[in-house]
């Protein structure tokens, strides 16, 4: 079956490789969509990130590049391994793309299986990927999607990372949230928001993401920090309060900036983005205002209630999926367009089948 390889930075190919096999407990899903995450982006520009270099196997999955990328997919079951009785052939699928070590609890009453010692991501570390035909998977971390569409499923990992930064947030329902960053984490986490009941704010200073925020209507409000005052913004909206909870979704130490600045006194600032360098704090002014500041990395356990939001209508993902393309356009339509062009796209979805 056909793949993306990921061997080393800048380079990606499109290879045979040999169909994976269906273990006892695991399930054979048949790629429909997989979307392209901006950690692949990161891996391709800087890594190997997550990625193990070859030659340096990771600790649990026991590979090395080369190894298939993408963790953002959906599909249907088409085969199922010994003990599997809870799914069918058929059925519409996503996964939750861990790879953790066999001993650490995943059950419902562990809410840190994701911070456990060495995991790594499905796609990422080994265990096949979603950038190919088929992929099979411990049954764990499969979720049926039921009659959700399978373009709009592939959106449900993203979306469910937006899930946990607003579970971190400890955001309610009439809360004010601002976010920092209308690309696709920003606009996701903003649509939970929204679904939860909180008014949103995007700043933001691309004008067709800006646009993409109002189009959707994931965000009441949408500021440009290029020519708005943004704390000023938010303070007048808020009746000179600030932000009950923020969100910083771009690595930009000028969003970061405004965040501690525009959350109210005893506020809370959740850390979605992944940030290559070090950034910076004004500590002096998080200790003056009792401010939170929280990491967020990744979901657990978010997954069935992301799910619930899209099939209950409380989420539409339908217009965040800005194309589609086949494998052998990997690099030249997908990588291409979110590197020189990331403004005129939000999620581009690979339908390993084209």
């Amino acid at each position: 079956m056909k793949a993306a390889r990921y061997h080393d930075r800048g380079d990606i190919r499109i290879e045979e490789v040999p169909e994976p096999v269906v273990a006892p407990g695991t399930v054979g899903i048949a790629v429909a969509f997989c979307g392209i995450c901006g950690t692949d982006l990161h891996e391709y520009l800087d890594g190997p990130i997550f990625v193990p270099p070859h030659g340096h196997p990771h600790p649990i999955s026991g590979e090395a590049a080369p190894l298939t990328l993408g963790h953002e997919m959906s599909g249907t079951v088409y085969a199922l391994g010994e003990g599997v009785d809870d799914l069918e052939i058929g059925d519409s699928v996503v996964v939750e793309p861990y790879i953790v070590r066999d001993d650490v609890d995943t059950s419902a009453a562990n809410d840190s299986y994701h911070l456990s010692p060495d995991m790594n991501f499905i796609g990422l570390g080994g265990r096949g990927g979603g950038l190919s035909e088929k992929i099979v998977v411990q049954r764990r971390w499969v979720h049926p999607v039921g009659d959700l569409p399978l373009d709009e499923a592939a959106l449900i990992e993203p979306l469910a990372v937006g899930y946990h930064a607003f579970q971190r947030s400890g955001g309610q329902r009439g809360d004010v949230a601002l976010i920092t960053g209308a690309g696709p984490i920003g606009l996701l986490t903003a649509a939970v928001l929204r679904a939860e009941g909180i008014t949103v704010i995007i700043s933001e200073p691309s004008p067709l993401r800006r646009q993409k925020a109002l189009e959707t209507g994931v965000a009441q409000h949408v500021l440009d920090p290029t020519s708005q005052d943004v704390v000023a913004e938010v303070l007048a909206l808020t009746g000179g309060v600030g932000a009950d909870i923020s969100f910083e979704a771009t690595s930009v130490q000028p969003a970061l900036d405004t965040l501690v600045e525009a959350t109210r006194p005893r506020g809370v600032i959740v850390v979605v983005s992944i940030w290559g360098h070090r950034g910076e704090l004004d500590v002096q002014k998080l200790v003056l205002k009792e401010l939170d500041l929280r990491g967020t990395i990744a979901y657990v356990n978010s997954h069935p209630a992301t799910i619930a939001l899209a099939r209950e209508g409380k989420v539409d993902l339908k217009p965040f999926i800005t194309g589609v393309i086949g494998l052998d356009e990997l690099v030249d339509a997908g990588f291409d367009t979110l590197i020189h062009r990331n403004e005129t796209a939000v999620k581009i979805l690979v339908d390993p089948r084209r």
